[in-house]
């Protein structure tokens, strides 16, 4: 089964080099572009896992999450919070409402694509290996 990503992003040069990662890397890809986008896609695209930046048009990536985690159905997407909002404040922030990782731009596409795999392992089985 092909997993799916969705990325949530309204910078057009970023979404453009995370799609083109995570199709190299074998994912179906998505993208929203505002808030509102986000929910939808999620609704539709039921994403595995979601790169979620905070600084968005419409709803930010903080009240998305918390609607996301909030949804009964919606409890096994993995949310990895991908943005330039790299505070100690921000990363607790997001840690707290259930993000289950929190990357700041700028990233490294191997660390990504790691964080990507490593939620997607804990998320479908429990053979996540360490490191």
């Amino acid at each position: 089964m092909t997993h799916k990503v969705l990325i949530v992003d309204d910078e057009p040069n970023i979404v453009i080099s995370l799609e083109f990662l995570m199709d190299q890397a074998g994912y179906a890809v998505a993208v929203a572009r505002s808030g509102e986008e986000a929910l939808a896609q999620i609704r539709t695209f039921q994403p595995d896992v979601v790169l979620l930046d905070v600084m968005l048009p419409g709803i930010n990536g903080f009240d998305i999450l918390q609607r996301v985690r909030q949804n009964a159905t919606w409890q096994q997407i993995a949310i990895i919070m991908l943005t330039a909002k790299g505070r100690d404040v921000e990363v607790a922030k997001g840690l707290a409402l259930g993000a289950n990782a929190y990357v700041t731009k700028p990233f490294s596409t191997r660390d990504l694509l790691a964080e990507v795999r490593r939620c997607l392992n804990t998320g479908q089985n429990h053979d996540a290996r360490p490191g």
